[in-house]
């Protein structure tokens, strides 16, 4: 009965307890006995475990017998927390009613908090305020509460208060849900429409979409059609999440269940494309669906050549499970044979580099990371290059463009000079502030993502004491003045270490990175210059001086003549060493592009 089902969401910044709330729901509910119950029941990856943040999204189904006698199917669609998988919460908010707001009674609202729950509230969404963490002794509910009422105008006095951890007050929360978000219409007589909201790759099933069903009904015999990529597929298997995979018959309007299609990849089946039947087909999709796009790229090659095999059949096994990162094979002088990789943002990158280096045992090198410039061409053609060795001659350029992105920074206002130093010192620009409550400011720049991807929530979280927050979407392509600068080393240009810079900033950038690969660069039998060279000529140089053999030591006394004579031999020596040794650059050398800011 479609007046009894609920589907909502948890909406949360990092670590304020989403996951473990949900722990306690499924108990509470008797979903999960508690001989089978751990903690963090949703986050199935160790990773997210480790980190304490949801990567991908997930979906279960609880019976809760509520106060009024009546039995409520609450469909909770978990989301992730993190800035990089904002389209992943964008997909889960659309397929739910309502959505539950934790914050943490310690933290207060936090810009991740801000950022979803705008999302949420585009959505139209009943959004339930819940404060978490009042066990601990530095929480402050009250003040939490206040900060609440004055954004979301709910009086303080009805947000429910808990600790999700030792089960306080969880009742409260699910009675909420029963009481005040919406059940979904019934539309079961309309031409089928059922939104994917999530997928993941199962090696006997195929990919595995999760869907929730708003108009038509899904029986396990009918063939389904996937709207944008036009795929016809019978599926393999319809059911719900208790937590793990139940087969049923049949999903109808309203419900949230999963489509097993028997597909190879995830590619065919993206999050956000619709369901509908091949025989009765809609009209057109539900609305909303577009293709995540990278924003980060960095190269990924094997340390050893002939892990390139392996390397490849990694991320194909990867790329099974997440359609959001992409690949394609590039060569470097320096480091042979890998790929090119897109990822949403630098969090995205890390966890990519985590499960390759853990799941799947590899030794890897990732190059610094990039931004995407768009490059104008002399004779107006425009064309977009991900990697600094992609870039054409000066000659033929006549500009080139950069992605800026809007970035909002909450934080307590005791941090706001120390702030606003850190984002012109990157070439952010100032656009406006709010004050959400007395002591909280929201700063709102403009900044070149380039300028963001390195190092700069570090930078951030060190300088406001972990209390600063920040959220970012992609804003325009902005002309810029930029060049290429590029490493020679024994004259021969390293590309894996080129990089796309500010003018202003090459000299000193070259410079810092010029004297820290000095000092990474093992010495070889013969002097190794490096130089950083930009628009056309060489802006810094450092030898690496040669080691040296003491030839003399075995001179004592005698003819000058003879000193001379050895000394010579050596010189011829280390001449004919210099045309045929190379010289190896450490891995640590490609990070040092990455933490030149911090030196």
């Amino acid at each position: 009965m479609t007046s009894n089902i609920r589907n909502f969401c948890i909406i949360a910044h990092i670590d304020h307890g989403k996951s473990t709330l949900a722990d306690r729901m499924l108990q509470m509910t008797g979903t999960i006995s508690d001989r089978d119950m751990v903690n963090q029941v949703l986050d199935s990856m160790d990773l997210e475990r480790e980190k304490g943040v949801t990567i991908k999204a997930s979906a279960v189904r609880m019976i809760y017998h509520a106060k009024d006698g009546l039995d409520y199917e609450l469909n909770l669609i978990d989301t992730p927390g993190h800035v990089d998988f904002n389209y992943e919460v964008s997909r889960a908010l659309t397929a739910c009613e309502g959505a539950l707001l934790v914050v943490d009674a310690t933290q207060g609202i936090e810009a991740q908090t801000l950022a979803n729950l705008y999302l949420a509230l585009d959505s139209d969404l009943e959004i339930i305020p819940v404060i978490n963490k009042i066990d601990l002794p530095s929480a402050q509910p009250d003040f939490v509460a206040e900060e609440l009422e004055s954004l979301l105008g709910v009086p303080s006095e009805s947000i429910p208060r808990i600790s999700a951890k030792e089960g306080i007050n969880v009742d409260q929360v699910l009675e909420a849900i029963v009481e005040k978000v919406s059940p979904p219409q019934a539309k079961d007589d309309l031409p089928l429409r059922a939104l994917i909201f999530d997928s993941h790759y199962d090696s006997y099933k195929g990919v595995i979409a999760y869907v929730r069903v708003f108009e038509g009904v899904i029986n396990a015999n009918s063939t389904l059609r996937l709207m944008n990529t036009r795929t016809d597929i019978k599926p393999v298997e319809i059911g719900i999440f208790a937590p793990q995979l139940k087969p049923v018959d049949k999903l109808s309007a309203g419900e949230v269940g999963y489509i097993a299609t028997g597909l190879k990849t995830v590619l065919e089946c993206r999050v956000g494309d619709t369901f509908t039947s091949t025989a009765q087909p809609a009209p057109e999709p539900w609305p909303g669906y577009q293709q995540s796009k990278p924003m980060v790229f960095a190269g990924i090659y094997p340390v050893e050549g002939e892990d390139y095999e392996d390397l490849k059949e990694a991320l194909e096994k990867l790329q099974l499970n997440d359609a959001s990162l992409i690949y394609q094979p590039e060569t470097s002088q320096a480091l042979n044979f890998g790929f090119r990789c897109g990822f949403l943002g630098l969090f995205h990158m890390e966890i990519i580099q985590e499960r390759l280096e853990r799941e799947y045992d590899l030794d890897i090198v990732v190059t610094a990371p990039s931004v995407e410039y768009e490059v104008v061409l002399i004779g107006d053609e425009l064309i977009t290059i991900d990697s600094p060795a992609q870039l054409p001659d000066e000659s033929k350029i006549q500009e080139i463009r950069e992605p800026w992105m809007a970035l909002q920074i909450f934080s307590p206002t005791d941090y706001y000079g120390t702030i606003m130093d850190l984002v012109l010192k990157r070439r952010g620009i100032f656009l406006e502030q709010d004050y959400p409550s007395s002591n909280r400011v929201q700063l709102n720049y403009r900044i070149p993502l380039s300028e963001l991807i390195v190092d700069f929530f570090d930078d951030l979280k060190s300088r406001t004491k972990g209390y600063a927050s920040m959220d970012y979407q992609f804003d325009t392509y902005q002309p810029g003045n930029l060049v290429k600068l590029e490493i020679l080393v024994d004259g021969e240009p390293v590309d894996a270490l080129a990089m796309i810079v500010h003018k202003e900033d090459a000299y000193h950038k070259g410079q810092a990175l010029v004297s820290k690969l000095k000092r990474l660069i093992p010495r070889q039998l013969f002097d190794v210059p490096i130089q950083a060279y930009s628009t056309g000529r060489v802006i810094s140089r450092a030898n690496v001086k040669a080691l040296r053999k003491d030839v003399l030591a075995k001179c004592y006394g005698g003819d000058i003549t003879r000193k001379k004579k050895l000394l010579e031999k050596q010189k011829r020596g280390k001449k004919r060493m210099k045309k045929i040794g190379n010289v190896e650059i450490p891995q640590e050398a490609f990070m040092a592009v990455l933490r030149l800011e911090g030196d």
